[in-house]
């Protein structure tokens, strides 16, 4: 069997797998084939991956092989050089790109989606989620820090004090957290919402301070993500939020509904009432972001106050993201692998099942099934 890995689009610079983890494969009597450049951007160069015994080649023929990887989807040119019933795995979207999983299924490919594998203890190895936002937190804080007009942290000085930056970050899933300990550790003053009282012992014990609204909705079963909330308890969460936001200099925004556009969390009024100079990065970008000014890989300024929207900070440390990623794939590939090093897929696989979008010409998610009916 052959497993092929795609050069990602211009802007991209992870790779789906780096050459130690292509050896793993290769040992396991897997074929595979990297398209030329593909790992370049990660500081895998193709020599690396033919010192581990892979082949480097076209696009066209990594698009030959048994499974493509690819984080991002396949361009229709790219899908009329599919082999019949080939498999897909990567980041594709399904519950905002449905119409494109449609189209993949009539064409006979079966597809895996990362971002859908189920948030259970026994997926924590795949979770793409998780290993990304990881990052994507830790590159918000230091993003903000590096076009923050003052200091981070604290200063006593013979020419005076500086006061340390005041960050509010909304959302504490994996990036806000993670984002949360950066900002801590260069010093600033940290204040958190979220909709989970279940989070505030985590916020609390990395020092900072979490800011509660009562009456949210139980979020406990939407795999760490946000879920929708009561008119009564957005309006208090929006007052607590105008509050926060009118003293803080940094804001980071997390919050994002599967499925769903990201909810505004930052609205026109509470901008205004933002000191100039502030900085806000919208991690919810790529799904309409947290303030009805994002626009996804793009930085606006309105009113002194600068709008950060990056969906793909990860993509700014392509050598650990990479890593990161391309250990969660091969997690999975074991999965759908077996040890003689061909296919095996069991679809009584509970992460097999959930991660799968498409497959035998049928949309076979009822997520994704359910908003193309």
């Amino acid at each position: 069997m052959i497993v092929g890995i795609l050069k990602e689009p211009k802007g991209e610079n992870r790779v789906s797998l780096l050459p130690e983890q292509a050896e793993a494969l290769i040992k396991k009597n897997v074929q595979v084939t990297i398209e030329t450049g593909a790992g370049e951007n990660a500081f895998a160069a193709d020599e690396t991956y033919i010192a581990k015994k892979a082949t480097v080649a076209s696009r066209q023929q990594v698009l030959a092989s048994d499974i493509v990887l690819s984080i991002h989807p396949l361009t229709d040119d790219d899908l009329q050089n599919l082999k019949p019933s080939s498999i897909v795995i990567g980041v594709y979207q399904p519950l905002f790109k449905f119409q494109q999983m449609k189209q993949w299924s009539e064409k006979g490919i079966t597809a895996f989606s990362l971002d859908m594998i189920p948030r259970t203890t026994r997926a924590q190895s795949m979770d793409v989620l998780s290993s990304q936002a990881n990052i994507a937190g830790y590159r918000a804080v230091l993003m903000a820090a590096s076009q923050y007009s003052r200091y981070f942290p604290m200063f006593m000085t013979a020419a005076g004090s500086i006061a340390p930056a005041k960050v509010l970050i909304l959302g504490a899933g994996v990036a806000g957290l993670q984002a949360i300990a950066t900002a801590k550790r260069l010093g600033a003053v940290v204040e958190v919402f979220d909709t989970r009282p279940a989070v505030k012992e985590e916020v609390m014990s990395l020092g900072a301070k979490f800011v509660e609204v009562e009456g949210a909705a139980d979020a406990s079963k939407a795999g760490g993500y946000a879920v929708e909330q009561t008119e009564e308890y957005k309006q208090k969460q929006q007052q607590k939020i105008h509050d926060s936001i009118a003293k803080a200099d940094i804001v980071i925004t997390t919050a994002q509904i599967p499925g769903k556009k990201a909810p505004i969390l930052i609205t026109e009024a509470m901008m205004d009432a933002m000191k100039p100079g502030s900085i806000i990065v919208d991690l919810a970008s790529a799904t309409g972001g947290n303030t009805p000014f994002t626009k996804d890989n793009e930085t606006i300024t309105r009113k002194g106050v600068n709008i950060i929207g990056n969906s793909n900070l990860a993509a700014g440390m392509p050598s650990d993201a990479s890593k990161l990623y391309g250990k969660n794939v091969l997690n999975f590939l074991q999965l759908i692998i077996d040890k003689e090093g061909n296919l095996a897929l069991n679809f009584q696989d509970d992460i097999v099942a959930g991660s799968c979008i498409s497959h035998d010409r049928n949309i076979v998610n009822d997520r994704v099934k359910a908003l193309i009916a």
